[in-house]
């Protein structure tokens, strides 16, 4: 008989006694037992019989502010197939997904899950940037204006704007640096 099984017992022993005897307060002073626990424990025991009667923490299975098990579950997904940590999770969350949280509780949800060590012989992610690729010369360019300005040889200011086109299919091309006014010039493009 373990420990559960000694107390389920013990409290219907008491039950049966306030039964027998009539009288609850009776019964409740010789056990030692105030009377809100027996009238708690005949509740129980009506409703669901000796399963009522096992001594069960008085808080809640779930708490009330804690994280959706749907959120739970991509986090995990993102930890387990990607091996992202907790800000670059927070990050793909919010901007894929829209869903806003915090570093710390995305934490607490790896740690919980027993995700929060990488496994062994996993890097560090570099970041590092792809340049979009086409084989058709001129199917894609970039093409950028900067404005420059210089001092000339009297001493006085010169602006000078310069053109930067680069195709995906080929390497950086920079045309020169031409010589306007107030806007830029497209001559030459």
């Amino acid at each position: 008989m373990n420990k559960d099984q000694r107390e389920i017992q013990r409290k219907l022993r008491i039950l049966l006694h306030a039964e027998e005897t009539g009288h609850v307060a009776k019964t409740c002073r010789y056990f030692g037992v105030g009377r809100s626990s027996f009238y708690r424990w005949r509740q129980a025991y009506a409703e669901r019989g000796e399963a009522g009667l096992v001594n069960a923490p008085p808080i809640p299975k779930w708490h009330a502010n804690r994280t959706s098990p749907e959120r739970e579950e991509k986090v995990i997904y993102l930890r387990r197939k990607y091996h992202l940590g907790p800000m670059r999770i927070v990050w793909y969350l919010e901007r894929y997904h829209d869903i806003k949280m915090s570093d710390s509780t995305v934490s607490r949800i790896l740690r919980r899950h027993n995700l929060n060590r990488l496994p062994r012989g996993t890097r560090m992610r570099k970041v590092h940037t792809k340049r979009y690729q086409k084989q058709v010369p001129g199917h894609h360019i970039q093409m950028d204006v900067k404005f420059l300005t210089f001092i000339g040889n009297k001493g006085e200011k010169v602006r000078r704007f310069q053109y930067t086109a680069i195709d995906a299919s080929r390497s950086c091309n920079a045309l020169p640096a031409s010589e306007c006014d107030a806007r830029p010039c497209s001559e030459g493009l």
